[in-house]
């Protein structure tokens, strides 16, 4: 279970210091359940995926996974346990041009310095329909492919979390439905969390629960 409580965020540009991204926010996250989080631009939502997912850490409140604070880890510990209890997929893909598609999928592994779960890899793989694209390299694919690609890296660790950001929205609407689709998929099939920030509502209706953000502050 993720849990955030009297999250609070504020940001400083140059001089000026802004009001605050994040006013007191509290929410829960259930294991195995698909949450989309909507609101306009400049509301909070992407910057309340970062604070989730550890990449931003809170001017105060908590961030509990599985009753860890986040705030009382090191860098280090934070990052390790991003690495092995979450994935990441972001709208503009984030694949490593050099390497090919079996070793961007395996880049969680590597980093963790872990043999990777070929059988569950392959699994995955299949189905999202790039199994058969391991050797070649994220030019050789349409942004629709590469976008699974990236699904595939994000889920084939067994995360417990998924974070993504606005993940279709450099995807035509047909390829945008078709991927979403395999996601959820996916991560159902794997019992995973999804959380998902999108100012699509035909995205947002997928999910199963909806968390809408409006000026820094969940409205329900």
């Amino acid at each position: 279970m993720l849990q955030v409580r009297g999250i609070k965020k504020t940001y400083s540009i140059g001089t000026a210091q802004e009001t605050a991204v994040l006013h007191d926010i509290s929410a829960t996250f259930e294991d195995g359940v698909f949450y989309a989080i909507i609101g306009k631009s400049g509301s909070g939502k992407s910057t309340l995926l970062n604070i989730l997912s550890g990449l931003d850490t809170p001017d105060c409140g908590q961030v509990l996974w599985d009753n860890v604070d986040l705030s009382k880890l090191s860098r280090r510990e934070r990052a390790i346990l991003r690495r092995r209890k979450s994935g990441f997929i972001f709208q503009s893909y984030n694949l490593l041009q050099e390497h090919t598609i079996w070793d961007n999928i395996v880049m969680p592994y590597t980093l963790d310095r872990r043999k990777p779960d070929k059988e569950n890899i392959e699994k995955v793989c299949s189905i999202l329909g790039i199994d058969q694209m391991m050797h070649k390299y994220p030019s050789q694919l349409s942004g629709g492919e590469q976008q699974r690609v990236a699904i595939a890296r994000a889920v084939s660790h067994n995360p417990r979390v998924v974070f993504a950001d606005e993940p279709t929205g450099n995807l035509d609407p047909q390829t945008g439905i078709t991927t979403l689709q395999l996601l959820k998929e996916t991560v159902a099939q794997m019992g995973t969390t999804l959380i998902l920030v999108t100012h699509d509502m035909s995205v947002a209706a997928e999910a199963g629960k909806i968390i809408k953000v409006e000026n820094g502050s969940i409205i329900c």
